[in-house]
């Protein structure tokens, strides 16, 4: 499969929509980029993609 570009918000929605109250606007809007596709993602998956997501998200916010 090929890769594929989603917002953050489109794999919360599909496959942990609990977290999204969670999440700024700005963290659902990140971009991600999928190796093999959104449709072979495990909700797992979609946690250690919030999870980094949010990480790098602070990083940038203690550098600025």
């Amino acid at each position: 499969m090929d890769m594929e570009t989603v917002k953050l918000s489109q794999i919360v929605e599909r496959l942990a929509p609990e977290l999204s109250s969670f999440l700024t606007s700005r963290e659902l809007d990140i971009p991600i980029v999928l190796r093999d596709g959104i449709a072979l993602l495990e909700p797992a998956d979609a946690m250690e993609i919030v999870q980094h997501s949010i990480c790098n998200g602070q990083r940038q916010a203690l550098l600025q």
